[in-house]
């Protein structure tokens, strides 16, 4: 396969993962699949990242991010990823 085919196949498989993203979090459901109004969210939520919030944005929404992947885990997977250290 050519480099540009599997680079393609990377960007889109990438493209998708997002996609993924915005159904995952319900916002197509809650905007009643409104791409203008989705659109506009993450037009509002770039330009708070370039504020001077920017930072603490990113580390709000990175920690609700890191909390939703871990409550949809199942149970024990978690355990199996990151073993328990003896604390004896």
């Amino acid at each position: 396969m050519r480099s540009w085919q599997v680079e393609r196949r990377r960007r889109t498989r990438h493209l998708i993962e997002l996609g993924g993203l915005v159904v995952k979090a319900r916002i197509v459901d809650l905007t009643s699949d409104d791409r203008a109004m989705i659109y506009g969210a993450l037009i509002w939520m770039a330009e708070k990242l370039n504020s001077e919030d920017g930072k603490r944005a990113r580390e709000l929404w990175a920690a609700k991010g890191k909390e939703a992947f871990e409550a949809e885990r199942p149970a024990g997977e978690y355990d199996k990823a990151h073993p328990q250290q003896d604390r004896a």
